[in-house]
């Protein structure tokens, strides 16, 4: 078969890295689009994946991103009529749905964001099947939807696909003695986050602080920081990040997908702000490995970075091993 897959995320690559390696070595012709969004493309060069890239972020706001989907579209028709695939295959999968559409293959719509109400409007009704965690609170099209039990992180961070390697973490930043914890805050410029945002400067030089006080702080950033917090910065390689999470104490921050990279790693995370997901929230409920945060105020973030700090690792270990052994 040709296979078509469609990397608009850094995240994307993780998801869709060992299904390709998969499907290569079994003899399938792959070919990689992708977007230049944060770290995507580095972490493709990084892994050694071949891509194609179609379009870029170049600003903020519902214009800049209903003109990338024009160009986008566009673009990937023709790479789809010049490839052939058979299938194509994307996290989101605006784009794949449209080209899908448009030349009569068919795409596979991976997701797990309930809030992305727009795009999903865009996508799902054209999309051959959409595949979505058990713990989906959104709607999807009920005769062409698939539901699974686990979450897009353990496609990368399985035990079955990764192994944690503590000289690896130390390199890029992980304290040798004593804790560390790794603090993420993002651009708020994915099409997801139309009319959102995230932490005030205040608030994140207040989860600095407390956490230093506690431990080493690495902290991740999609924007420009503060110059007070330029010494916490990670400034390690990318495509070692999983690396560095599994010898964390604890992580908190704007990201859900590191959230739940923590909770399936075993390290107790916070996602804090204004939307939910639903696998945040059945980390939280169900193995009590994520604590959710919704009113971007202090005195709420505070408590849920009392509650890491007092996790135990082995309790936070024994959690992880009964979400393993619930899920796919």
């Amino acid at each position: 078969m040709r296979v078509l897959f469609d990397i608009c995320h850094p995240a994307h690559v993780h998801v869709f890295r060992h299904p390709i390696g998969i499907l290569a070595d079994r003899g399938h012709d792959i070919l990689l689009t992708s977007r230049d969004k944060d770290m995507s493309l580095a972490l493709l060069d990084q892994l050694r994946l071949p891509h194609r890239t179609l379009s870029a972020q170049t600003a903020p706001g519902l214009v800049a991103l209903v003109r990338e989907l024009f160009v986008r579209d566009t673009r990937l028709v023709r790479v789809v009529r010049e490839f052939r695939p058979d299938v194509m295959a994307a996290v989101g999968g605006i784009f794949i749905a449209h080209a899908g559409l448009l030349t009569r293959t068919p795409s596979l719509v991976f997701y797990d964001t309930e809030n992305a109400v727009l795009q999903n409007l865009m996508t799902y009704p054209f999309a051959t099947r959409v595949i979505v965690p058990r713990c989906y609170q959104g709607w999807t099209p009920a005769r062409r939807t698939t539901r699974y039990a686990g979450y897009h992180e353990l496609s990368y961070l399985h035990p079955q696909r990764f192994e944690p390697d503590r000289a690896i973490a130390e390199r890029n930043g992980v304290a040798a003695e004593g804790r560390t914890f790794l603090v993420r805050v993002v651009s708020w410029q994915a099409n997801h986050d139309i009319g959102e945002r995230g932490w005030n400067t205040d608030l994140l030089l207040r989860v600095v602080s407390r956490l230093a006080a506690a431990g080493r702080v690495l902290l991740s950033a999609e924007g420009v920081v503060p110059s007070a917090l330029d010494q916490y910065v990670y400034r390690g390689r990318a495509a070692d990040m999983h690396h560095v999470l599994a010898f964390c104490s604890g992580f908190v921050g704007e990201s859900a997908t590191m959230a739940s990279e923590g909770a399936v790693l075993g390290v107790p995370s916070v996602y804090a702000a204004n939307t939910g997901r639903g696998y945040t929230d059945e980390q939280e409920s169900r193995y009590g490995l994520v604590r959710n945060v919704r009113r971007l105020d202090w005195p709420e973030l505070e408590r849920a970075i009392d509650w890491v700090l007092s996790q135990a690792p082995a309790a936070a270990q024994a959690a992880r091993a009964h979400l393993l052994e619930d899920t796919i």
